[in-house]
């Protein structure tokens, strides 16, 4: 139930905090003062449209702010939960549920589980159309429904499962084929390659000489003809020289000695370098091969890896899940078989349900019917439709079931959602949560406009199905009929004052007698003795 409600800066609304209770609160007061506001506020925290227009004159920002209290949800603190929505002239929201910050969509789905607006087309969980087959069922009644239901959403849960294994499993026979088809040719591809680790680094070296050749043989020439030419015959004469003179002198005999060494090692060096000219050749051929080569396995690292060892790996990973699918075969049949049970089981189960749900949707049409004559709706009919879905499976059987309604005589059927008229609306929510209030599961329920353009009996019947209501729901009301203020259980009066040329909205909680007082004045426009006994009549009838 709501608790208390903070608005601040929404219309003429500067300041207001209101404590809410149990049971019917019907707010009656002045024309003008903001009791429309106050339901504005309500659809604001709900997550509905707001436009920069409703922000207090003077101001740049709007807030309200809800306290919840619903100690059995995961999300309240000490029982309680606190949401809130400021809204800036530029367009900025910011929405918070317990202080942390959620977007208008979050905040509104989340508030669809506790507060119904009714009289407007925003928040009406009775409009969306998904919902009508879970009001359905709530209606039939677990007793009359739920072991046949329990029993088809356990076979449609493991129905999901087998299609997404069979998913993954490529049971779609197309899907599978195609599957092997580019595993096949991927690996074709990498085994005609016939790939050897450390090709890669020895082509290269390879292609880096052919690239390099004739920079290679001219300097080897160059440093062949050098040698030959002028080093070793030099080095052969200046050692004959120093043979002449070594017994002489013991250096001189060393220094003889070190250039024969250095001679026999370049000699040497020498006949090396001459090996080098021969082995250098180039072959156009052999290039070209090499450049071939290269590429495909540059290809192949581009498509499967960056290595040669990676593509082999990867070779090795698609021929395990080639064989791998071409094993699930076997397994996949299997699956197709008890998919093919499950669904025979589930269509029995699902004509099962759409009987138990047609016969009891006339008959949740009649019983909304009914409520709507004693609204004064006579023309109005509730049809809620069940159709089955042949080839279809859905979570809860096989059934769409949406309501539809016809407002006047004469007139096709349409979606709910489609009445134009907010009385209109409001009554037939009216008429319809009065039918369904022991299954209905939001705890908060806002009737706006519910009596416009009524009177008398049909004043008394929504005055009396709003108390009904009020049993099991908190229930919130505007009004201006003395019948519906007379039954409630908490009376809030709504008036205005004017204070340094600024418009500002009170509310007041009524104590009994002003209750009597207010009851006195929105039935006749006065108060005087008459109309304060009519009230008085009119609050024990109710009361008894």
């Amino acid at each position: 139930m709501i608790s208390s409600l903070h608005i601040r800066n929404i219309g003429i609304i500067e300041d207001l905090s209101i404590d809410f209770n149990k049971g019917l609160n019907v707010l009656t007061g002045e024309t003008g003062a903001g009791k429309t506001l106050i339901i504005d506020s309500l659809q604001i925290i709900s997550g509905g449209r707001f436009s920069k227009e409703m922000i207090r004159k003077g101001e740049t920002n709007s807030f309200v702010e809800l306290c919840l209290y619903c100690p059995e949800n995961e999300k309240a603190i000490e029982g309680n939960i606190i949401v809130s929505r400021e809204i800036h002239v530029n367009g900025k929201n910011m929405c918070k549920i317990n202080g942390r910050m959620v977007t208008v969509n979050e905040l509104k789905d989340f508030m669809k589980q506790f507060i119904e607006i009714h009289g407007q087309n925003d928040n009406q969980n009775l409009l969306d159309s998904k919902l009508h087959l879970k009001y359905l069922d709530g209606f039939i009644g677990t007793e009359n429904l739920g072991e046949d239901k329990e029993t088809y959403k356990t076979l449609y849960n493991r129905y999901l499962e087998i299609k997404e294994e069979l998913k993954q499993n490529y049971g779609d026979d197309k899907e599978r084929q195609r599957k092997l088809d580019l595993l096949r040719y991927q690996t074709e591809e990498i085994e005609q390659a016939k790939l050897k680790e450390n090709e890669e680094q020895g082509l290269e070296e390879k292609r880096n000489l052919f690239l390099n050749s004739e920079k290679i043989v001219e300097n080897l020439n160059e440093a062949d003809s050098l040698l030959s030419e002028n080093t070793i015959d030099s080095l052969s004469m200046a050692i004959r020289a120093l043979e002449k003179i070594e017994g002489i002198d013991k250096e001189y005999e060393k220094a003889s000695n070190s250039l024969k060494s250095a001679y026999y090692e370049l000699q040497e060096l020498a006949r090396d370098i001459n090996g080098y000219k021969e082995d250098v050749y180039f072959d156009e051929e052999e290039r070209n091969h090499i450049e071939e080569r290269l590429d495909t396995i540059y290809s192949l690292k581009r498509k499967y890896g960056n290595s040669i060892q990676e593509i082999l790996e990867y070779n090795k990973q698609i021929q395990e899940e080639i064989e791998h699918i071409e094993n699930l075969e076997e397994y996949n049949n299997k699956l197709k078989v008890e998919l093919k049970k499950i669904e025979k089981q589930m269509n029995i189960l699902g004509k099962k349900i759409n009987v138990v749900r047609i016969e009891y949707a006339e008959k949740l049409s009649n019983f909304i019917n009914q409520e709507l004559v004693d609204l004064e709706m006579k023309n109005a009919k509730i049809n809620v439709k069940v159709e089955y879905k042949e080839d279809e499976f859905f979570k809860n059987g096989k059934d769409i079931v949406k309501f539809y309604i016809t407002t006047n005589l004469g007139e096709d059927e349409k979606e709910l959602s489609k009445i134009a008229s907010g009385g209109e609306m409001s009554r037939t929510m009216l008429a319809i949560k009065k039918v369904l209030a022991d299954t209905d599961q939001v705890p908060v329920l806002v009737f706006d406009e519910i009596d416009t353009g009524i009177s008398g009996k049909a004043a008394n019947a929504v005055a009396t199905k709003l108390k009904a209501i009020a049993k099991k729901h908190q229930v919130m009301c505007i009004s201006h009929l003395p019948n519906i203020a007379a039954v409630a259980d908490y009376n809030y009066f709504i008036s205005k004052n004017i204070k340094e040329e600024r418009t500002k909205t009170q509310i007041k909680l009524l104590k009994e007698n002003e209750v009597i007082e207010e009851i006195a004045r929105i039935s006749s426009g006065e108060v005087n003795e008459v109309t304060l006994q009519y009230a008085y009549e009119l609050r024990n009838k109710k009361a008894s």
